[in-house]
């Protein structure tokens, strides 16, 4: 599943090539946009939130997605060939020099501009946006104190962008349990501080890497290395399914780095 740095870095290089172009052609392939045509409008704005991206399209209009698991914007030339189906387009947007594609897009609808924050107003603060509240985060986190943390921070009710990926990592680096509820985590705070440096690390580059290298197979401490050795400790990676039914995710930890018990201090993987 595609996480906030992904999402941030898509808003931006939409931004890059359409703002202030005027649309030429535009193809909704949803059945509730079938028949929206906003050829020669202009993309006025594009910007994250959390996982969601806006996109301003004249003054009346905003085109909210969102990539669910499979989803992906591409930016093309008019001449070159996309590198994925044409069948899983589900938003074509081309200007003179640029055609935008959405393809396998998990949600797509158009919204009346303003009323963004009436649609948003659920998502917690933004890991990479420009109103981030550590402290904010926190309160919604403790409002529910026994919940597992590793449940809480995929809640973007709580904080908005963090994914499975940044999950798992940011527990083995703070020496987390996923397991642990939220109420009896003794390092909360840094748990939430590392996510948001975490993404803004690699906001900027197309590879997620949390060790600090960026050899394949190096870049992460434990997710999907489940039963690897722990780059610490060298015992195996454990994985469980964790979540709502339904809504279920793999987290992956390292049961020696990261025990039940809160009480040994905190792995710091500078010192690896």
């Amino acid at each position: 599943m595609p996480e906030g740095d992904t999402v941030w870095r898509t808003a931006r290089a939409l931004g890059t090539a359409l703002l202030g172009s005027t649309l030429i052609r535009t193809d909704f392939r949803v059945p509730a946009l079938a028949e929206v045509n906003l050829t020669g409008e202009q993309v006025t704005g594009s910007e994250a939130r959390g996982k969601h991206l806006l996109l301003r399209i004249g003054e009346e209009r905003v085109l909210h997605t969102h990539l669910k698991m499979e989803g992906a914007w591409h930016l093309y030339r008019p001449e070159t060939r996309w590198q994925r189906p044409p069948a899983q387009a589900r938003v074509i947007l081309q200007t003179p020099r640029w055609i935008a594609v959405g393809f396998s897009l998990g949600v797509v609808e158009l919204w009346s501009s303003g009323t963004e924050e009436q649609h948003l107003a659920y998502l917690g603060p933004d890991l990479l946006g420009p109103g981030w509240d550590v402290d904010e985060a926190m309160t919604r986190l403790l409002a529910a104190p026994r919940r597992p943390i590793g449940e809480a921070l995929l809640d973007q009710r709580n904080l908005a962008g963090i994914g499975n990926l940044y999950r798992s990592e940011v527990l083995f680096v703070t020496g987390t349990n996923p397991w642990l509820p939220v109420g009896e985590v003794p390092q909360l705070r840094r748990v939430v501080e590392r996510a948001k440096a975490m993404l803004e690390n690699n906001k900027e580059r197309s590879v997620q890497v949390t060790t600090g290298n960026l050899r394949p197979g190096h870049r992460h401490w434990v997710y999907d290395r489940a039963q690897q050795p722990c780059r610490r400790c060298k015992n195996p990676i454990s994985s469980a399914s964790m979540g709502e039914p339904g809504r279920e995710r793999t987290v992956f930890w390292c049961a020696a780095c990261q025990p039940e018990d809160p009480t040994p201090p905190p792995f710091n993987p500078e010192r690896a």
